[in-house]
């Protein structure tokens, strides 16, 4: 599959902290990646590099051949570049269905009339039919997650980032989570997923890769990369 996402050498300090070292990461069109890492290892300054939220200090981020590094996260948002936060934060003094409205509008650059079926199919994907005429500010953390997925996917994205989608869910509603960024990868879109449930991760990434201290440490196939002497020691606590 053609390439889509290249990160070239990515490094970021906050003071004399060093939270990005040099990532170098390539991923094809359709791939799952899962990253996982311990606290503090990086991930989400990895996303926030990716989405242009933050600037590297050195290295390069190229999206479908351009080089996207200096260009702001509003306009990666427009060129295909969806994500999802730790923390959702919808606007919670209007209904799930107008957010979706507003990120298909200013995010996918859709008008409004234009928006309204996939905003409508969105609701469907993501199990929040019901709640289409509720105020978002009124929704259960489950449902907040949702919201969280639907509004990126409201964006069009060609590639997905979900930080932590599953986290603070009971087992039960991250399973479900599961079975809707499987159908979600079954699109066609591709995802980079960071995630501390490993085994929600393993039922849905073709590829997985971890960081320790800023660097990636493994990268491949997401069992073997589990199964490793490395992986287990650093992000486990298991010596081998």
């Amino acid at each position: 599959m053609p390439e889509l996402l290249h990160l070239e050498a990515l490094g970021k300090k906050y003071g004399s902290l060093q939270v990005t070292d040099g990532v170098s990461l390539s991923l094809a069109e359709g791939e799952t990646l899962g990253i996982i890492g311990p606290n503090g290892a990086g991930k989400t300054t990895l996303f926030n590099l990716i989405g242009g939220d933050v600037a590297p200090d050195t290295g390069r981020v190229v999206f479908r051949g351009a080089d996207l590094t200096g260009t702001a996260s509003h306009l990666r948002c427009r060129r295909g570049i969806g994500r999802t936060y730790q923390v959702p934060h919808p606007f919670s003094g209007i209904t799930v269905f107008e957010n979706l409205l507003v990120a298909a509008s200013f995010g996918g650059a859709l008008r409004e009339r234009d928006a309204t079926a996939p905003c409508a199919e969105l609701l469907a994907l993501t199990g929040l039919e019901s709640r289409a005429n509720q105020s978002a500010g009124s929704l259960t953390l489950l449902d907040r997650k949702r919201l969280e997925l639907a509004r990126a996917l409201a964006t069009q994205p060609s590639l997905l980032l979900l930080d932590e989608i599953a986290g603070g869910l009971t087992e039960k509603e991250a399973l479900a989570l599961v079975g809707t960024v499987r159908s979600i990868a079954a699109r066609g879109i591709t995802i980079v997923w960071i995630e501390h449930v490993v085994h929600a991760l393993l039922a849905v990434a073709t590829r997985l890769a971890v960081l320790d201290f800023g660097r990636v440490i493994a990268d491949g196939e997401p069992r073997a990369v589990i199964g490793s002497a490395e992986v287990q020691r650093v992000y486990m606590g298991i010596e081998v």
